[in-house]
């Protein structure tokens, strides 16, 4: 697809097609949405449609998780007139942070860390990813949000996988994500 191609009829999820499959590797995500951010309307649909579910919810401030959430989580931020956080890997941060350690979608284990000034106990954040697929790193992030007192609002990804970690966060928290129901089997089998 064209990047100035815009298609007559924008239903939800149109974009995906704006996505590319991975040609390297094991190591690599099997989908890579970073087109699809490059097409102004396909971003703005997207992120349109990420923030749709939380139309009128209290958001006081939105956090992308590193580093591809940083795109969404900063567009949505934009759109809602709210701030950004940005949720980082560890070491990143220059000031004091909490840490949370988890396991990525790749099984390797990691940390992640978040600055502790920036979450009041009540606020309610918004949690923006590009993709869930096993959870876990979606679950660090809600976990630093949680203990420093905030509430998490929701969270919003281009896909949620239906993996034991997608399910136990659609249980517990409101979701958006892009991918039409459908196609979500296709998805969620990496086809």
């Amino acid at each position: 697809m064209d990047l100035c191609h815009v298609p007559a009829a924008r239903e939800k999820g149109w974009y995906l097609a704006l996505m590319a499959p991975n040609v390297k590797g094991p190591n690599y995500a099997w989908l890579d949405p970073s087109r699809l951010y490059c097409h102004p309307q396909g971003l703005q649909d997207c992120v349109a449609d990420l923030l749709q579910p939380f139309q009128g919810d209290p958001i006081d401030m939105v956090a992308g998780i590193d580093a591809m959430g940083f795109i969404l989580g900063a567009a949505a931020a934009a759109v809602l007139r709210k701030g950004f956080l940005a949720i980082r890997k560890a070491g990143h941060l220059c000031v004091q942070t909490l840490a949370q350690p988890y396991t990525d979608y790749s099984g390797r284990e990691k940390v992640m860390e978040v600055r502790t000034d920036a979450i009041s106990p009540g606020l309610r954040i918004l949690l923006v990813d590009q993709w869930v697929e096993t959870g876990g790193t979606m679950r660090a992030a809600i976990q630093l949000v949680e203990q420093l007192g905030g509430v998490v609002a929701g969270v919003a990804a281009v896909c949620i996988e239906d993996s034991e970690g997608g399910r136990w966060i659609r249980e517990r928290y409101k979701c958006a994500h892009c991918v039409p129901p459908g196609l979500q089997p296709r998805f969620d089998r990496h086809q």
